[in-house]
């Protein structure tokens, strides 16, 4: 493999990488992508040239996609208000139409400019390939569901042909849609799969302490200290919520990565320095 054409510039150096490629060479990665991150186009392509990257060198990855801001555009366009209960989006069967369809072109969207650079992706959503079982999370929510089964065995089957799954934050109960939280859905997909990573990509920096500085790793009992602290607060906790869940059913570590930054996901799993905040059990 020659690392020189596949790499970057302006990414990990070379002998870091290969260090690391063998790290990872035989284990899974989770890849979430919030949907605050593509607002900008520019993220969109980076991250697009990463993932392709990631797949070139040989690593099997799972991405998971959100969609919050296009789905918000959608229902403003319709002249349908949104509702949410604890940080969760009311979704109602007009609403969940749009969801399913505004995620379900994301997702496209994914797979072809994946295509276009020279990777092979594979749409994973309700209407192809669904490897999400729900059960509603809560009446008053509608059709928000919490993931109680992945079928594991569609995912490895696409990841052994060297392609890409690209998962929507959807599942179904008897062919109802249903709409998840996307870092929900990542986390279920890490646990079932028990992955050595779950990368969390975001638009802040990762855990901050009370000064603001970035924690570079941390232990899920000092995580939950600065729960109790306040240190962390609402907007962060459900986040920290799928973290903790994940590295309790084993998965080895989650990262909360800024995705805003060139190559920080290169920087996270090919470098000694890291990228983000990296919390182990």
């Amino acid at each position: 493999m020659d690392l020189k054409k596949i790499l970057p510039k302006g990414g990990p150096p070379i002998n870091e990488v290969s260090k690391y490629i063998e790290k990872y060479k035989n284990d899974l990665i989770v890849i979430k992508y919030g949907g605050n991150v593509f607002i900008d186009r520019n993220i969109f392509n980076n991250f697009i040239k990463d993932i392709s990257i990631l797949n070139k060198l040989g690593l099997s990855i799972i991405v998971v996609h959100g969609g919050g801001p296009r789905i918000k555009r959608e229902l403003e366009k319709s002249n349908i208000q949104s509702k949410f209960l604890k940080g969760l989006r009311v979704t109602t069967d007009q609403i969940i139409n749009i969801v399913e369809n505004v995620l379900i072109d994301f997702n496209n969207d994914i797979v072809r400019s994946l295509k276009k650079i020279g990777s092979e992706a594979v749409s994973i959503n309700t209407k192809e390939n669904n490897i999400i079982e729900v059960v509603p999370e809560a009446e008053e929510l509608g059709y928000v569901g919490i993931p109680n089964k992945i079928n594991n065995d569609i995912l490895l089957n696409i990841i052994n042909e060297n392609k890409i799954p690209i998962v929507s934050p959807l599942g179904l109960q008897k062919n109802q849609t249903f709409n998840i939280n996307g870092d929900v859905a990542a986390g279920k997909i890490a646990e079932s799969l028990k992955c050595r990573r779950l990368l969390l990509m975001t638009n802040v920096e990762g855990v901050l302490d009370k000064n603001k500085k970035l924690i570079e790793e941390i232990s899920s009992s000092e995580i939950l200290e600065m729960i109790k602290n306040e240190t962390i607060t609402s907007g962060m906790i459900p986040k920290i919520s799928t973290c903790l869940n994940a590295i309790n059913n084993g998965v080895t570590a989650v990262g909360i990565i800024d995705a805003r930054p060139q190559h920080s996901i290169l920087f996270e799993l090919f470098s000694d320095k890291g990228s983000g905040t990296l919390i182990r059990k």
